[in-house]
This record gives structure tokens, C-alpha cells and sequence, in this order.
């Protein structure tokens, strides 16, 4: 059986990474529930077994196409921001050290 811990941090936000293994976790865990219920041929749990295996594979397959297309979504900010930087390094710099600035006031509040 797979498990993850939760956060040990205490705070509330969503981390994303945190959130798709918990996700991988959980259909790992119902596959090997469902896989264990195999000697079980019952028509009423066969047929629940059936649709859940269904339901598992179409959560993986639109898993994979998310993280692909959150990977591509990825690559383009990251080529937008390198060509930011190449076309005007001064206002990057500018920009960085702002928000840089920022931060540093507002972890200070804290």
C-alpha cells in the first residue's frame, strides 16, 4: 500500500506536487483494492470492480495529458521569460530586484 505523509509544515496552501502524488496515491492504493477483490466473482462486485478499473484507467490517462500539457505550459513561460531577458537584461533586472524588494518587505511583516 503507498501512503504519503501530510505537510509537516502546518500551513494550508496547496502544493502541487503534494497534491498530484497524494493523487498517484490514491489510485495506486484503489488498483490494489480492486486487484485484491479479483477472487471475489460476485456479480455485483465483478460489475463494481469492472467500472472502478474503468474509472482508474480514465483518471491516469487525463493525469498523463495534464501534466503533459502543464509541462508544455511550462516550457513556453520559461521561453517567454528568457526572451524577456535577452531583449531588455536592464528591465529584467529592474523587475527582479522590485519584486525582489517586495518579498523582502513583506516576509519582514511577518
Amino acid at each position: 500500500m503507498t501512503t504519503t505523509k501530510p505537510s509537516s509544515t502546518g500551513s494550508n496552501e496547496i502544493n502541487p506536487e503534494h497534491l498530484l502524488g497524494d493523487f498517484k496515491a490514491l489510485m495506486a492504493d484503489a488498483e490494489a483494492l480492486i486487484k485484491a477483490t479479483a477472487s471475489h466473482e460476485d456479480g455485483t462486485i465483478a460489475s463494481i470492480r469492472s467500472k472502478a478499473m474503468d474509472t482508474l484507467s480514465n483518471a491516469k490517462e487525463n493525469l498523463s495529458n495534464l501534466e503533459g500539457s502543464l509541462s508544455d505550459k511550462a516550457k513556453v513561460v520559461a521561453e517567454s521569460a528568457d526572451e524577456f531577458v535577452h531583449r531588455s537584461p536592464w528591465e529584467a533586472v529592474g523587475v527582479a530586484a522590485g519584486l525582489g524588494l517586495l518579498i523582502g518587505l513583506l516576509i519582514r511583516r511577518h
